[in-house]
């Protein structure tokens, strides 16, 4: 079988060296360290609402303010402990059902690791307002809303050149010791991963995803 010719059919006669690659080492194993979920002390501060009063409600004010500012951007924390040698991630729970990493919606033009530290405090920064030293480690996922609806992908779709909302999410690396408070209107509740995987009907496509995501921790257990 004849070879075609590579110049007339617009193969690359040299190749090119990689001038993107990076000098930094490759981190081949990546470690988090873990503390028992009996190291931490939860106490309970004033409720803390949502800004909309319903889905409807925060998909417009999502329409308004993308006219206006365009895509927003939001921010999430995965803060794992440990119980009886299994990772549990703590989640927020707001009435039965419905269960959130803690974070939120950045401000226009707001640093993104900023952000995060603004909203943990806010959410589950202690009630004597003392200071709250989070460490905000790598980024674990991304996720965007293609429209101003729930779906949202660890993608963009080829058809969208405006997604609505760019979602981050960035492990925390607790310390061994630390005191929270949480709102009363939400109950802090530690989930064993065992539990996230593949249960997307009961925690939604991205907190089922974090099994997968955090495989490729080397989790120390303290």
């Amino acid at each position: 079988m004849a070879f075609a010719d590579r110049k007339r059919a617009g193969w690359p006669t040299k190749v090119a060296s990689n001038t993107y690659m990076s000098s930094a080492p490759l981190t081949l194993e990546r470690t988090i360290n873990l503390y028992p979920l009996t190291n931490y002390t939860f106490g309970t501060k004033d409720p803390l609402y949502e800004k909309d009063s319903s889905v409807q409600a925060r998909f417009q004010r999502m329409k308004d303010e993308f006219d206006k500012i365009g895509m927003r951007r939001s921010v999430e924390g995965v803060l794992i402990v440990h119980e009886h040698g299994l990772p549990h991630i703590l989640l927020l729970q707001l009435g039965t059902t419905f269960f959130k990493l803690p974070g939120g919606e950045l401000n226009p033009g707001e640093d993104q690791v900023d952000g995060l530290k603004r909203l943990l405090t806010e959410t589950l920064g202690r009630q004597d307002g003392a200071p709250m030293d989070w460490v905000i480690e790598d980024t674990i996922g991304n996720w965007w809303r293609p429209n101003f609806d729930p779906p949202q992908y660890p993608y963009t779709p080829a058809h969208i050149t405006r997604p609505k909302e760019h979602k981050r999410l960035f492990m925390v690396q607790l310390p061994e010791k630390a005191l929270f408070a949480v709102p009363r209107n939400y109950k802090l509740v530690a989930a064993p991963l065992f539990e996230l995987y593949d249960n997307s009907t009961g925690y939604g496509p991205i907190i089922s995803s974090l099994p997968q995501t955090l495989s490729r921790f080397n989790f120390i257990y303290n």
